[in-house]
């Protein structure tokens, strides 16, 4: 083609373009506010109230209830007679990750630090599904904790199948000189520390064809400006992942991890002032954050080896954005 007829079909293309643009702008729709995105089975909340909650609250505190029972989410037996042992299993996404192993037939132990409310929420949820539910008080800064939720887990339930570490320390700070040592040891100590002293303890009962899956975050991917402890263990835990996946292969185990983007749990309204949970997650392409019942179906996935079964060392993000990797 002639180049004089190509500039003339791409000057052609821009006026059409021009034309609809300017359309757009006198009819008003490029101002109009689209509602966020719904692409699940069921509409999420949009609007989160602006709420801050103390540490010792629960989640039944939040007056907006975290959706975690994936109503829609039909089981499969994909994890059937298995064991699996979530730490941080009381609220949030340990507490719907819990609901839907246990819908697909596995007993759960979970473990908590002190919300012992929702820890027994959750075992009513766990109940309902048909399954054992062993509820333990833990402290994953200690290994000798670890020990005791293991062996309290063997015990009740013969063996163990899946480890989820979950739990989690998480205080925003607007400058690194606002985060003392005392601070930054007990975020690494619970977040990452946690993990490994967690893994070391199951590591003895978990056989072939077991797995582990570890929460990670999209501030471990991206970072954050105001999470610098926080985000930092989340990145750890992402390279822990890799690491383990690769030491743990040969004995058969696989280890992967999610990387949730903002979720509506206790542990924002927890740490972020009430104005700002008012606009939590709203920064997503989402524009909303997700409820737990949208990030538990990634888990169920990850423990499955009729799913997974040739996935390993993966950082799986569910993010609500485009481009979390």
């Amino acid at each position: 083609m002639p180049i004089t007829a190509t500039l003339e079909k791409q000057k052609a293309i821009q006026k059409k373009q021009d034309r609809l643009d300017r359309n757009k702008k006198s009819s008003g729709a490029s101002n109009a506010r689209k509602p966020p995105a719904q692409t699940g089975a069921r509409a999420q909340p949009a609007k989160l109230p602006a709420q801050h909650l103390d540490v010792d609250d629960q989640e039944s505190d939040l007056k907006l209830r975290p959706r975690f029972l994936a109503p829609d989410y039909l089981g499969s037996r994909k994890l059937q007679g298995q064991a699996a042992l979530i730490t941080g299993g009381d609220s949030g996404i340990g507490r719907a990750v819990a609901i839907l192993f246990a819908r697909e037939g596995a007993d759960v132990a979970i473990t908590y630090l002190s919300s012992q409310d929702d820890a027994e929420e959750t075992r009513r949820c766990v109940e309902a599904e048909g399954r054992q539910c062993l509820v333990l008080q833990s402290d994953v800064k200690s290994l000798a904790s670890c020990k005791k939720a293991v062996a309290a887990t063997v015990k009740t339930f013969g063996r163990l199948d899946v480890l989820v570490n979950n739990a989690a320390f998480q205080k925003h700070a607007d400058s690194i000189e606002d985060i003392d040592d005392e601070r930054l040891q007990e975020t690494w100590d619970t977040n990452l520390g946690g993990y490994f002293r967690m893994t070391r303890a199951a590591l003895p009962h978990l056989k072939e064809g077991a797995c582990v899956i570890n929460t990670g975050s999209v501030v471990g991917l991206r970072g954050s400006a105001h999470l610098l402890d926080y985000a930092a263990t989340k990145g750890a835990i992402h390279a822990f992942t890799k690491s383990l996946a690769s030491n743990l292969l040969p004995r058969g185990i696989r280890v992967n991890a999610v990387a949730p983007g903002p979720v509506w749990t206790p542990l924002n309204p927890t740490d972020l002032p009430a104005e700002k949970v008012a606009t939590f997650g709203q920064k997503t392409d989402f524009e909303r954050a997700a409820q737990p019942e949208e990030l538990s179906p990634a888990y169920v996935f990850l423990a499955s080896s009729v799913c997974s079964g040739y996935i390993t060392g993966i950082v799986l993000p569910v993010t609500g954005s485009v481009g979390a990797i």
